[in-house]
């Protein structure tokens, strides 16, 4: 099933009393789309050709801010974190990849039901390339669904991972860093407005002493705070989020936090301006993004250090003014371990596989689906396959990348199976908040954050309907 064309999506503003016929347009006296306009734009958004695609992208955020759905920084709830205001609670910042909208839309059913705000959807620069899907898009899936859902408030978006290739970075830093800017400015455009700064890449063990093997990190974790800065929209602080230690490699210490902090403090200090600082910290305690997948498929049991989890959340909270630490590679977790990062202090934790193990995995998603999973990444990604990775292993860390190849599919299956899919994805997310103790956080929420609304202009192809019309 194709999806709408672009004089549909304009009949679509119309009849909601959106002006097609001059510039800027103006959504203040437009009515909520219905429930099937939300459902195609959202698709067009994910699925149409460049024009329409770009329509819809437009149509949805104007629309959602007309709703007061509004893209906002968790950076107040995370100073209020520090300044002991709110506590044992743990933001889950979900990547939902691929199948985003019908996705999003059980997380807002699952927050409904658990009178929830305090979470956040992000994304990182390899899930975005591997999905297929930009952080415009992203974004426009995110807030189709809360639109469709009826959420009112602050959506939180993010950007998981803006990382610095250390390799490229070895070879031409000033091209590498050139080539994150331009990253990031896409991001904040996209609204984007908490963005994880991620140089741990460059971090060097094998200097001296402890200052100096996170010296550059530090540098680069600096210039990229004061980049935002001053690209950053007028009326809202982006939260930032720096990494200390990589996940999947050795633990942090704090000697590390207190290194990297020396340096970066003095940094953004020189740098003058009074520049608002990182408001949280990813750390590694023992976990591995997606988890550690054995020889047979199924995961390794995970010795996560809370102690030293709550160690650094503490010295984050106490000395650096910061909301704590931040919890990596967690999704694949058991229930029980998962309960027990908001009593030791994480301040957020990040999941991802686990929600796409769900949908991929799910007795509902017909087999043929799931046999287009396994050829496509077999046949796509063989090159990527480690050393004695068996097809077990491989096929599930690299599954992931078929997204870019399946969306149209997921749109074409069944009702019936897409509703069992959502609905287990709507008790999982109900799970997930109910472990992070994020549950009757509206009020907090809306208490603490500063929203505003910035719209954006709309596509050149608006423009040349106005001309039309004239």
């Amino acid at each position: 099933m194709g999806t709408c064309s672009l004089a549909e999506l304009e009949n679509d503003l119309k009849a909601i009393g959106v002006d097609l016929g001059r510039q800027p347009y103006d959504f203040s006296q437009s009515k909520r789309p219905s429930d099937e306009m939300i459902d195609r734009w959202a698709k067009a958004a994910l699925l149409a050709e460049p024009e329409t695609r770009a329509m819809a992208i437009w149509a949805i955020g104007e629309a959602a801010l007309r709703a007061n759905i509004v893209p906002a920084s968790v950076q107040e709830l995370y100073l209020a974190r520090a300044a002991g205001k709110w506590t044992d609670r743990t933001v889950p910042a979900m990547n939902l990849r691929g199948w985003t909208y019908q996705t999003c839309r059980a997380v807002f059913q699952a927050a409904r039901e658990l009178d929830s705000q305090l979470f956040i959807f992000e994304q990182a620069v390899g899930e975005s390339i591997f999905a297929g899907q930009t952080p415009a898009e992203y974004t426009a899936g995110v807030l189709a669904a809360a639109l469709r859902e009826g959420h009112e408030g602050p959506v939180f978006m993010q950007a998981d991972h803006d990382q610095i290739n250390a390799a490229a970075y070895a070879k031409d830093s000033a091209a590498e860093i050139t080539r994150l800017e331009k990253i990031i400015e896409g991001q904040i455009a996209a609204g984007f407005y908490n963005i994880d700064i991620d140089a741990s890449t460059v971090v060097d063990l094998s200097l001296a002493s402890v200052e100096d093997q996170q010296r550059v990190n530090a540098e680069l974790s600096a210039h990229f705070t004061e980049f935002v800065r001053r690209h950053e929209p007028e009326g809202v602080t982006i939260s930032l989020g720096g990494e200390i230690g990589e996940v999947g490699h050795e633990n942090t210490t704090p000697e590390e936090l207190h290194a990297f902090m020396a340096v970066y403090q003095d940094l953004l200090r020189a740098k003058g301006g009074d520049l608002a600082p990182i408001s949280k910290i990813s750390i590694n305690t023992g976990t591995h993004h997606g988890g550690k997948v054995l020889p047979d498929g199924s995961l390794a049991d995970v010795d996560l250090d809370y102690d030293l989890l709550k160690t650094i959340s503490d010295l984050c909270r106490e000395q650096y003014n910061m909301g704590g630490a931040v919890q990596h590679g967690a999704s694949t977790l058991p229930g029980d371990q998962l309960a027990k990062l908001a009593p030791y202090g994480a301040v957020e934790v990040h999941l991802a596989l686990g929600f796409n193990n769900l949908i991929f995995d799910h007795p509902s998603l017909p087999q043929a689906i799931k046999d287009e999973i396994r050829d496509y990444t077999f046949t796509h990604h063989a090159a990527e396959r480690g050393p004695g990775e068996t097809d077990a292993q491989f096929l599930y860390n690299t599954r992931k990348k078929s997204w870019k190849v399946m969306k149209q599919r997921f749109y074409d299956i069944p009702a019936e199976a897409q509703a069992d899919i959502m609905d287990a994805l709507r008790l999982r997310f109900r799970d997930m908040f109910t472990w992070m103790n994020v549950g009757g956080t509206r009020e907090l929420v809306r208490e603490v954050t500063t929203v505003k609304k910035i719209a954006s202009p709309a596509p050149a192809t608006a423009s040349r309907q106005t001309e039309r019309a004239g």
